[in-house]
């Protein structure tokens, strides 16, 4: 029997990099890898469903299962991660030097639905005392002009948005003082040219590191989903991709640790692998349920509690859990 071409759009990340060189191939399966941008891809995926496999938005995916017939399943693999306090920007010439001060503040958001944003607003309520619905959300570009919520929102009263105007940006808005902070995934072009504009949390690294030493939590940004109706009629086809996501992953690992020579330009890798080790442990970026059964968890909850997702999601309902069922668990 020949093999079920497929096509999978996915950034080009070191962890993926074997299926793009055909070193690792799903059983049964001929993958089409396509290395897009992460933006691309969801706008493709979401408005035209253009790919058989693709990278999501966690945050999208939970909101295309508020739709009456969700046309994807995800499986337990997360291709990105970020932790994200680092990129909560402020204006510190609003007075603002601790997450606190936030309360009241106008705050920049390229979407209110992003997965970055969401983890952000989840954080500050949750460790900082910040509720979600104690500020004002401005939505736009970045830095070009017109982004949209790539899906529609059905929003409760409580959570207050408003849009920028023509020729405006968020980058631009939060020099010149219209806004007051950031939350984002991309660092603004103002960040490093306006002096003004500074991290929230200065010393990033350390308060990242304590929020993992706490919650165990290395949040997830995105996952892999497949058109449902495909998987409804090749159900195997989820077992065998995971399979070959995860001995990608395996080969990712190896390479890093690999002195014979450097593959990424870091000529102190080992140091930085070894700190990393020591904080998060050797199985942060691991795929499969059960080991990232409470990181989905506590993103429902604030995907729910922020007004996004139409109902509390248990773990069990996000991903295929059996697709990595016996799969270094």
């Amino acid at each position: 029997m020949s093999a079920l071409s497929l096509s999978f759009a996915c950034s080009d990340y070191d962890r993926m990099h074997a299926l793009r060189t055909g070193r690792v191939r799903p059983e049964g399966i001929d993958l089409n890898f396509l290395p897009l941008p992460v933006e691309e891809t969801f706008y493709r995926q979401l408005r035209g469903h253009e790919f058989d496999v693709s990278e999501m938005s966690l945050s999208s995916y939970l909101l295309t299962l508020n739709e009456d017939e969700p046309p994807f399943v995800a499986l337990p693999v997360f291709p990105s991660r970020f932790f994200r306090h680092q990129s909560i920007y402020v204006n510190d010439r609003g007075g603002i030097r601790s997450p606190a001060d936030l309360a009241g503040r106008r705050v920049g958001t390229p979407e209110y639905q992003m997965t970055a944003t969401v983890w952000q607003r989840g954080i500050l309520a949750e460790d900082h005392g910040v509720p979600v619905d104690g500020v004002t959300y401005v939505t736009g570009a970045l830095e070009e002009h017109g982004r949209q919520e790539k899906i529609a929102l059905n929003l409760p009263e409580r959570i207050r948005i408003e849009s920028i105007g023509p020729g405006q940006n968020l980058s631009s808005m939060l020099a010149d003082g219209e806004l007051d902070a950031l939350y984002t995934a991309r660092p603004p072009s103002s960040f490093g040219r306006a002096p003004h504009v500074r991290h929230l949390f200065e010393d990033f690294k350390a308060v990242e590191q304590d929020y993992f030493r706490r919650t165990g939590i290395f949040p997830i940004m995105h996952t892999v989903v497949v058109k449902r109706d495909l998987h409804e009629r090749h159900p195997w086809i989820a077992r065998s991709l995971y399979k070959a996501f995860d001995e990608s992953l395996r080969i990712a690992q190896e390479d890093l640790r690999d002195r014979s020579a450097l593959k990424v330009m870091l000529p102190w890798l080992q140091e930085h692998l070894t700190e990393t080790v020591d904080v998060l442990g050797e199985h942060a970026w691991d795929y499969g349920f059960e080991r990232n059964r409470h990181v989905l968890e506590t993103f429902a909850r604030y995907s729910y509690d922020q007004g996004l997702a139409n109902r509390l999601w248990a773990p069990e309902d996000l991903v295929l859990k059996s697709a990595s069922d016996s799969f270094r668990i």
